[in-house]
């Protein structure tokens, strides 16, 4: 099982614009893949599912996690690294069975022109705590309000060949 992260809950946000985007191209490439936004996770997710507890309401998401062999995140930037949100997921998320030598891609957006290098790095370091194992290719949306056309595609050359490079990447990782 193959599940795009998207690694924030924000509403509406450009991160799960572009997970939608990653999940509509690999479908056309063969490859079906399940969504999980951290919109779902329970409001008070920090109160009943962190250090052992498991609540109903996250049972199934751990299920998710649980039965995924390939995980592909996209990450925003938040105050230059990746949002807390996700690190809290990662930290609710049953240890180590969850994403113990797994296979992971990781994908950095942002509003501002550097598509969080930092924010990936960051990351990078837990998912090698976790024994996360990272495809190389890691790529980097600067400007992400640019990138979108008005069916919610990726349009730039660019941007469409590196997404595209990543994603053939991925199906064979």
């Amino acid at each position: 099982m193959v599940t795009i992260i998207s690694g924030t809950n924000r509403p509406g946000s450009w991160t799960l614009k572009l997970a939608k985007y990653y999940q509509k191209r690999l479908h056309e490439k063969g490859l079906d893949a399940g969504l999980l936004s951290l919109e779902q996770l329970p409001p008070n997710l920090i109160e009943t599912d962190l250090y052992g507890k498991r609540s109903q309401a996250f049972e199934p998401i751990q299920e998710i996690i649980s039965n995924t062999e390939k995980f592909l995140f996209i990450i925003p930037e938040y105050n230059g690294s990746f949002p807390g949100v996700l690190k809290v997921f990662v930290d609710a998320c049953s240890f180590p069975d969850s994403f113990y030598e797994k296979k992971a891609a990781l994908t950095g957006l942002s509003s501002g022109k550097y598509g969080n290098i930092r924010g990936l790095d960051h990351f990078t370091g837990v998912c090698h705590y976790v024994h996360l194992h990272l495809m190389p290719l890691k790529i980097h949306i600067p400007n992400i309000k640019l990138e979108f056309d008005g069916n919610g595609d990726l349009f730039k050359k660019d941007t469409v060949e590196f997404t595209d490079e990543q994603m053939d990447k991925f199906i064979v990782f």
